[in-house]
């Protein structure tokens, strides 16, 4: 590799500058390639409406209610106690029905 001994030398902190542009710009390039990845990948899990789902199971672990839990009466969610607003009638309603 030739080399030019007339032109100007580039200084310690002129180096780490370009280094540091060069990482910036990598981020960058690996964030988008990233998004356009997860793009790809939501549409090819994407299911069309009136798919036949005959053949799939569902398998979900029931955990019963805790003592210190109660049930809303107006969402039927299952909230900690904590989030108990007030009893209406006897039946409790958490803060975001409230």
């Amino acid at each position: 590799m030739a080399t030019d001994y007339d032109a100007p030398r580039k200084t310690d902190e002129e180096l780490a500058e370009e280094s540091l542009e060069e990482l910036k710009a990598q981020r960058a390039n690996k964030a988008a390639s990233a998004v356009d990845v997860d793009e790809a990948e939501a549409a090819e899990n994407l299911e069309l409406p009136g798919a036949d789902l005959s053949d799939e199971s569902l398998t979900v672990q029931v955990v019963p209610k805790r003592s210190d839990e109660f049930t809303c009466s107006k969402c039927f969610l299952v909230h900690h106690r904590s989030r108990l607003s007030r009893e209406k009638d006897g039946q409790p309603i958490c803060r975001d029905c409230d």
